[in-house]
């Protein structure tokens, strides 16, 4: 009866076909913004040649850049600072230094947002003492994601003068009633200058654990994740994404912040921030810019993914990768917190591996992150999974990041990470018993919902 509800939830929602990429040629001029607007063709074409200095795939970085420049239909913004955080303890820790650091405003959207803790500070009292002092913050939250949530939380902070909106209700009597349509996105925004966006939830799942990655004595296992702080003219992109939510949900405009919320220039990396939203204009724009990094790529394609449930575009464009002699390896979860994703995962294995894609199952936790390099000079990191949901149902934001700094460590940590993996052998896996196969196929037949 629940698959039954939630195959009419679908309705007639489909996966867009995004059609082959362009030529190089066709895709014109790279145009870049930087903290002041648009660069010159004359600054541009010095920013690139930097940026093809610092790497050998000078070509690839070229066809990255004016391929996605078509697709994305968002701006390119150099000037930024980008940091990569890895799991729950550095991404609290930046996260719990940014709310104390703003100095005008804090806007936060979660899926699943909690009363969580940091170096011994409940988020609560930090948020509530921090608009006691003058900050004016403004919260979304996912109605879903949150609805283990006590509501006791967020009626604390509405009482404490923080502007508070679920978003979507899973009330039926409610104008934005939905019960499939989420607000997946995790984001924090200080003063429209530094931003934090990844995987990472406000959730306990992540503050179990100490320094490091192993986990307190008595605890469950980890959640490992990744999140990137930005700093630099790229958040303005973000302080948009997120007052348009806002509005969308029916929240009040006095709410917002006044002004752009522009930063000025913080360091040399290059950003692009894909918003993307259910059924609304925006809904192709990641889905677009994965398949073109995937279709352009030239050596190199390095995923990581909690939920692995890919299209058939997404599978026949990493397939046909792999077969024109890209190396093609996947970083998937050996166990998840949910059953039914990972029997999906694992039914699309028999394929990939026969096209010589590598794939790995990371067995020391939960593996939770959302992260692609390719070519060692385009990486992105956000809420986006690698699956039907996240182009058909959830609002996700992204942040692609263009250059050999940030993709050259993306790809040291995704090696790191396969220490902790376990490969997957064709053979041995063509083998597995048939109850195996069956309950692949039976969730495969549902992999639209997960």
């Amino acid at each position: 009866m629940a698959l039954a509800a939630g195959a009419a939830l679908i309705g007639c929602a489909h996966v867009p076909t995004m059609p082959e990429p362009l030529s190089v040629e066709s895709a014109g001029q790279v145009s870049v913004n930087g903290a002041r607007g648009p660069l010159s063709q004359r600054e541009t074409s010095a920013l690139l040649k930097r940026l093809a200095a610092q790497t050998p795939e000078a070509d690839a970085l070229q066809r990255h850049l004016a391929i996605e420049q078509v697709v994305a239909g968002a701006p390119l913004y150099t000037g930024n600072q980008v940091t990569i955080l890895r799991d729950g303890e550095q991404v609290f820790a930046a996260t719990f230094a940014a709310i104390h650091a703003a100095q005008h405003y804090l806007y936060l959207e979660y899926y699943t947002l909690e009363d969580v803790q940091h170096d011994g500070e409940q988020l609560g009292e930090l948020l509530i003492a921090r608009r006691q002092s003058g900050l004016q913050i403004t919260v979304i939250y996912d109605s879903v994601g949150s609805i283990s949530t006590p509501r006791e939380f967020f009626e604390r902070l509405t009482a404490g003068g923080i502007q508070v909106l679920g978003f979507n209700p899973i009330n039926p009597l409610t104008r934005h009633f939905s019960i499939n349509d989420r607000d997946h996105r995790k984001l924090l925004l200080a003063d429209g200058t530094i931003a934090i966006i990844g995987g990472v939830n406000l959730s306990s799942d992540y503050q179990s654990f100490g320094s490091g990655s192993e986990p307190k004595s008595g605890t469950r296992e980890p959640w490992h994740d990744t999140d990137l702080e930005i700093a630099g003219p790229a958040v303005r992109e973000l302080k948009q994404l997120f007052d348009q939510h806002w509005q969308q949900q029916g929240g009040a405009a006095s709410a917002l912040a006044e002004g752009g919320g522009q930063s000025g220039a913080q360091g040399d990396q290059v950003v692009r921030i894909v918003g993307s939203q259910a059924g609304g204009a925006l809904s192709p724009r990641y889905y677009a810019t994965l398949l073109s990094a995937i279709r352009s790529a030239e050596a190199h394609i390095d995923i990581t993914a909690a939920y692995f449930a890919p299209t058939h575009q997404e599978q026949r464009a990493l397939i046909r990768a792999a077969r024109r002699g890209i190396a093609v390896r996947l970083l998937l979860p050996s166990h998840s917190d949910s059953f039914p994703a990972l029997a999906v995962q694992r039914s699309h294995y028999a394929a990939l591996l026969k096209a010589g894609i590598k794939i790995y199952e990371r067995d020391d936790g939960i593996l939770h992150s959302k992260t692609i390099v390719v070519d060692a000079v385009w990486s992105v990191v956000g809420s986006s999974n690698f699956d039907h949901r996240s182009v058909l149902f959830n609002d996700e934001v992204d942040a692609v990041v263009i250059g050999n700094q940030t993709g050259a460590q993306m790809r040291q940590f995704f090696e790191q990470d396969l220490q902790h993996g376990q490969p997957i052998d064709a053979q041995t896996w063509n083998q597995r018993p048939l109850s195996r196969r069956l309950r692949e196929r039976f969730w495969r037949l549902w992999e639209t919902l997960l």
